[in-house]
């Protein structure tokens, strides 16, 4: 047996078990997206492309779609550009008992289970015994007390609070680790120059870590697409639909309102808006790979 057909007979058998388990589902999911399916029944009717029409005059999808743009644009800002600050700063400690320490310190959130953390902030919002109120009202910010999970204008905003402080500490470790690699010379070699802490980070750390911020951005974006535990535990998309995401409305049209074939279809637009993201930033990463 020649070498190229050994290697074919181990590839072989992995790439069908991705094709049974991965692929294969993807397209029947969309099979199942052109149908109008009563599951507890059994009934299907084919409908062809409806369940995509029915989408476009969907208001709660739109407002699905769009807390998930938000959910991303707020996720890159702080668990992408705000961990790298944060990197920077700890790598920059000069006690490395210090850096071990403040690295456990922000990952701690990362080993508590979505569930349980939405369940903590479901608490700590909680506008007669929760945290948040008292402490406002312990600095005499009473006006600023809300139902902060019951009404339309706070409760998204809360969520995604939740959620950047559970996913925060993840990617400042992955940012650390990125640091570290850069050779001490470069620094020591701008030192010598005369730049300053902020123009080092900027001209330095900033362009060295680029592959690593693409990688993060693509799992940051894919992330906000697939949210779900977090909206589920803490508001189960209320009040009046204000947290519906993509996630939720799924399994709400799927689940509670028993029509499979519409969920199916927006399962297939979180797979094609999740695809699009992701083979543009590994075509933009390829592109700004970093040399040493």
């Amino acid at each position: 047996m020649s070498r190229r057909a050994a290697g074919l007979a181990w590839v072989v058998p992995a790439l069908a078990l991705v094709g049974v388990f991965v692929y294969f589902p993807l397209v029947e999911n969309f099979g199942f997206s052109t149908l109008k399916w009563d599951i507890f029944s059994g009934s299907q009717e084919y409908v062809g492309l409806g369940n995509y029409a029915k989408l476009v005059d969907d208001p709660v999808f739109w407002t699905s779609l769009r807390n998930n743009v938000l959910f991303a644009v707020v996720s890159i800002v702080f668990q992408v550009f705000g961990s790298l600050v944060l990197a920077a700063l700890i790598e920059g400690v000069r006690s490395e008992r210090w850096q071990r320490a403040l690295r456990a310190i922000y990952f701690i959130p990362c080993a508590i289970s979505l569930t349980v953390a939405g369940l903590l902030f479901y608490f700590i919002y909680e506008p007669n015994l929760g945290l948040l109120n008292h402490l406002l009202e312990a600095v005499g910010l009473d006006g600023l007390r809300h139902a902060w999970l019951g009404e339309e204008g706070t409760a998204m905003p809360a969520v995604m609070a939740m959620s950047q402080w559970q996913g925060f500490g993840y990617s400042t470790l992955l940012f650390a680790v990125a640091i570290q690699r850069i050779p001490r010379e470069i620094y020591q070699a701008a030192a010598l120059d005369g730049t300053g802490p902020i123009r080092r980070f900027f001209h330095v750390t900033v362009p060295l870590v680029r592959e690593m911020t693409g990688v993060l951005i693509m799992l940051t974006i894919s992330g906000a697409f697939q949210v779900f535990n977090e909206v589920m535990v803490m508001t189960s998309g209320g009040p009046n639909n204000s947290t519906q995401v993509l996630g939720t409305w799924l399994y709400r049209s799927g689940f509670v309102r028993n029509d499979f074939g519409y969920a199916a279809a927006i399962a297939t637009v979180i797979f094609v808006v999740t695809l699009a993201i992701a083979v543009a930033q590994l075509w933009v990463a390829r592109r700004r790979r970093v040399e040493w």
